[in-house]
C-alpha cells in the first residue's frame, strides 16, 4: 500500500506538467480528379485536447497555375474522439481552382497554434497532398463554369403599368453555383434591343455559406435597365447560360425565357392634381408674380439692404456736410463782403453808424483808420468820402443830415480797391501772412 502511494506521488507532478496534445489533419474534397475551372477544397483540421487561447496562424498557400482562395474569418467547430481522448478542433478550408490541365502538389503547411495550459505557440505541419486537373473535353477552346449544381432565375420590374415611351423595364438575373467560387461565375449576356436604351448595373458577387462556417458555392446577381424609346410591341431575348456539371462531366445549358411587353405613346400625366392639393390646404388659387414685379421686389430688397448697411457711412457724410456748411458760413461772416453788406445797411439807418465802415476798411485793406485807408488807396473817391464824413461829423455839422453821395463814393472806392488787389495778385491768391 505504501509503495502504491509513493508511486502516485511521484507520477502526479509528471501528469500536471504534461504538455497539451496538438494534431493536424488535411484532406482534399473531392479526392478524385478535378476539371479545369472546377473548384476543390483543401480542408485542414486543427485539434487540441484542451482549448485555443488565440486564433491559429494560418500559412499562405500558392500554387502556380491555380487560383487559391484562403480561408475566411470563420471556421467550423469540431468535437472528435481519437485514441479514447476528446479533442476540440477548428476546420479551415482553402478553395483551389486550377486554370490549366496539369498535376498539382500541395506542400506541407506549417500552422501555429496556441493551446490552453501550454507554454506558447506550437507549430504543426500538415501532410503533403496532390491532385490532377483535366481539361474540359468537348467544350472547345472556351472554358465554362464548373459546378456541382446550378440554378438561374430572373425577375422583371416595370416602372409603370401600363408602359409608355420614356418608362423603363429592369431585368434581374440571379445565378447560384454549388461547388464554385463566386468570382468565377461569368456574367449573363444582356443584348442590345432596337427601340430600347440599355443601362447595365454593377453586379453583386457573394459566397454561399453552408451554415457551419464554410463556403458551399457562389452567388452572382446582375441587373440591366432598358428605357423605352418607341411605342409598340417590344421583347427582351432569352438568355442562355452554359456550364459544366462536375458530377456527371456533361456540358449543361440553362435558359431564361424571353420577356415581352407593349409600350404606348408617351403622355406623362402627374399622378395627383396640384390644384386640388392647394385647395385642400386652404389656398383657392395660385399666386402668380410677373417678371416686372419680381424685378421691382428684388430692387427694393437690395436698396433696403444697402440703406440698412450704409447707415454708418451716411451719418459720417451728413456730419461732414454740416461741418463744411459751418466753415463756409464762418468764412463768409469773416469776409470783407459781409462787412460791406453791413455797411450798406448802416448807411441807410438813422442815426448813421460807422462800425461797419471801419470793419470793411480793416478787412479789405488791413488799415484801421480812414486816413490810412485814403492814403493807401490814393483815390479821389476815397478822399471825397473822407471829406463827406468830416462834413457830417465835424464841428458845426448836422447829425440829422446824411450825405447822399457817401455810399456812392464808397462803392467806387471798393471797385478801385478790388482792381488794385487783382493787379497785385495775378493768380487771385491773397498774401499768406498780410
Amino acid at each position: 500500500m505504501r509503495r502504491l502511494l509513493l508511486i502516485l506521488l511521484v507520477c502526479v507532478p509528471l501528469l500536471a506538467s504534461a504538455e497539451p496534445e496538438v494534431r493536424v489533419q488535411s484532406r482534399l474534397v473531392p479526392q478524385a480528379e478535378v476539371m479545369v475551372g472546377g473548384t476543390l477544397s483543401l480542408q485542414v483540421d486543427l485539434l487540441v485536447d484542451t482549448w485555443f487561447t488565440a486564433a491559429p496562424i494560418l500559412p499562405k498557400l500558392e500554387l502556380p497555375g491555380a487560383l487559391v482562395t484562403p480561408p475566411g474569418g470563420e471556421a467550423e467547430h469540431l468535437n472528435q474522439q481519437h485514441d479514447g481522448k476528446a479533442f476540440f478542433g477548428l476546420r479551415y478550408t482553402y478553395q483551389i481552382t486550377p486554370q490549366a490541365a496539369q498535376s498539382f502538389s500541395i506542400p506541407a503547411l506549417a500552422f501555429q497554434v496556441r493551446p490552453g495550459q501550454g507554454d506558447g505557440l506550437v507549430t504543426v505541419n500538415s501532410q503533403p497532398l496532390s491532385f490532377v486537373a483535366k481539361a474540359q473535353t468537348g467544350a472547345g477552346k472556351q472554358q465554362h463554369l464548373v459546378a456541382n449544381a446550378l440554378s438561374i432565375r430572373q425577375s422583371v420590374q416595370r416602372s409603370h403599368d401600363p408602359l409608355r415611351v420614356g418608362d423603363s423595364v429592369t431585368r434581374q438575373v440571379v445565378i447560384e453555383a454549388q461547388g464554385a467560387q463566386a468570382m468565377l461565375i461569368p456574367p449573363p449576356t444582356f443584348a442590345q434591343v432596337p427601340g430600347l436604351k440599355r443601362y447595365v448595373q454593377t453586379p453583386s458577387v457573394n459566397a454561399l455559406s453552408d451554415g457551419r462556417g464554410g463556403v458551399s458555392g457562389g452567388k452572382r446577381e446582375d441587373s440591366v435597365t432598358y428605357v423605352i424609346g418607341q411605342q409598340g410591341k417590344l421583347s427582351l431575348p432569352p438568355i442562355a447560360f452554359t456550364w459544366w456539371d462536375a458530377s456527371s462531366g456533361q456540358l449543361q445549358t440553362a435558359t431564361l425565357d424571353a420577356v415581352s411587353f407593349e409600350a404606348a405613346k408617351g403622355s406623362y400625366q402627374a399622378p395627383f392634381s396640384l390644384n386640388d392639393d392647394l385647395r385642400a390646404l386652404g389656398r383657392q388659387a395660385h399666386v402668380r408674380l410677373s417678371g416686372h414685379g419680381v424685378l421691382l421686389g428684388v430692387l427694393l430688397l437690395v436698396g433696403g439692404g444697402l440703406i440698412y448697411f450704409a447707415r454708418p457711412w451716411g451719418r459720417a457724410a451728413l456730419t461732414g456736410y454740416h461741418a463744411w456748411r459751418q466753415r463756409r458760413r464762418n468764412a463768409w461772416l469773416a469776409s470783407a463782403d459781409y462787412a460791406w453788406q453791413l455797411l450798406r445797411q448802416q448807411v441807410n439807418e438813422r442815426p448813421l453808424q460807422l462800425s461797419a465802415l471801419y470793419l470793411w476798411v480793416r478787412r479789405s485793406s488791413g488799415k484801421r483808420t480812414l486816413s490810412a485807408f485814403t492814403e493807401e488807396l490814393s483815390d479821389p473817391n476815397a478822399k471825397r468820402s473822407l471829406d463827406l464824413l468830416k462834413i457830417r461829423f465835424g464841428p458845426g455839422g448836422s447829425r440829422d443830415e446824411t450825405p447822399a453821395d457817401l455810399l456812392e463814393t464808397l462803392t467806387k472806392s471798393r471797385q478801385q480797391l478790388t482792381n488794385c488787389t487783382d493787379a497785385q495778385l495775378p493768380h487771385g491768391l491773397k498774401p499768406l501772412n498780410p
